[in-house]
């Protein structure tokens, strides 16, 4: 399957039930391309397909960009076919498949801050801040990191006992690496990186309210 039918097939993953017809018109392609273009998307786990319906549940869109980025197609060409709430909701729904209790879009106030996704398990939250495509220099990453610092530590200035970790999640990185101990963690690892997360906790600044 070329690049073209993974972006066009992309375009067709909307959340809910889509019929063989809408998919084609919603992903501008014949009947026959979209029907190929369904099968390949469901044998590789995105969707469930009755013949004449698909259902594609939240966090779908972006696993089959991620698939098509496996394939060599360029981010940039990928990254136009998505928006962040696909982002968001993968990240989410990785959080949810991992146990983590989740929040998406926490607002603080006093001064006003807003979190992307909060995921608590085992008494530690997991702060993330999202960025969906743009590529990051070394000193726009630092400021990336510095903000979403402050914003853990008024989320544990607001929330009794929390003890809480700044991570930057990422569609463009290879692999997990960190800046001051913050980490910056592609989506396609971010299942991995929560496996270990609690392992690897003395390596991973956490953030709790100084007592007096």
């Amino acid at each position: 399957m070329n690049s073209r039918f993974w972006l066009d097939g992309i375009d067709g993953i909307i959340s809910g039930g889509i019929s063989i017809e809408d998919f084609s018109r919603v992903s501008k392609s014949d009947k026959t391309v979209s029907k190929a273009i369904i099968q390949e998307l469901v044998s590789n786990d995105i969707g469930k397909f009755d013949g004449t319906t698909v259902e594609f549940g939240e966090g779908d869109k972006l696993r089959a960009a991620i698939m098509a980025l496996s394939k060599g197609i360029l981010v940039d060409d990928v990254a136009k076919h998505l928006d962040w709430k696909d982002f968001e909701g993968l990240a989410a729904r990785i959080l949810d498949d991992h146990n983590f209790a989740t929040i998406r879009n926490l607002i603080l106030t006093n001064p006003r801050m807003e979190i992307d996704i909060v995921g608590i398990r085992l008494g530690i939250a997991v702060l993330i801040d999202c960025k969906h495509w743009k590529k990051m220099s070394s000193s726009a990453l630092r400021g990336i990191v510095d903000k979403q610092i402050e914003r853990t530590k008024h989320y544990v200035s607001k929330t009794k006992g929390a003890i809480a970790a700044p991570v930057i999640v990422t569609l463009y990185q290879d692999k997990v690496s960190f800046v001051d101990k913050v980490p910056i963690v592609p989506i396609h690892q971010l299942g991995d990186f929560l496996d270990e997360f609690f392992g690897n906790l003395e390596n991973i600044e956490t953030i709790r309210k100084e007592t007096q």
